[in-house]
């Protein structure tokens, strides 16, 4: 079985920032595209940002500028890093990943969701 952990949420202040990690654990033979999801109260899952197992990241309008994803393979690990952030910030932050195990196509998998509140 496969898991993705996150880590890395929490309260901050407008303009401050935060550094979400996600790791991927178990038997694993290779790992695709990693991105970051967010949800906010009343809001649709929204993508943040992507990054494929090259390194090409894109990212939504909103966050262009303040937000950096990157990853390390090694690890099976993505990270976003936060600055700048604003109060429209705050939402449930999500980590997906398509990972492979030997003999099984690749599968979507969710992270458990990490809590990001932007506030003074």
């Amino acid at each position: 079985q496969v898991q993705l952990v996150e880590s890395g949420g929490g309260l901050v202040q407008p303009g401050g920032s935060l550094r979400l990690s996600c790791a991927a654990s178990g038997i694993i033979f290779s790992v695709g595209a990693m991105r970051w999801y967010r949800q906010a109260p009343g809001k649709e899952r929204e993508l943040v940002a992507a990054i494929t197992s090259g390194g090409s990241a894109n990212y939504a309008d909103s966050v262009k500028g303040r937000f950096t994803i990157s990853r390390d393979n090694a690890k099976n690990t993505v990270y976003l890093q936060m600055n700048s952030l604003i109060p429209e910030d705050t939402a449930v932050y999500y980590c997906n990943a398509v990972v492979w195990r030997l003999g099984v196509p690749g599968s979507d998998y969710w992270g458990q969701g990490t809590q990001v509140t932007v506030s003074s």
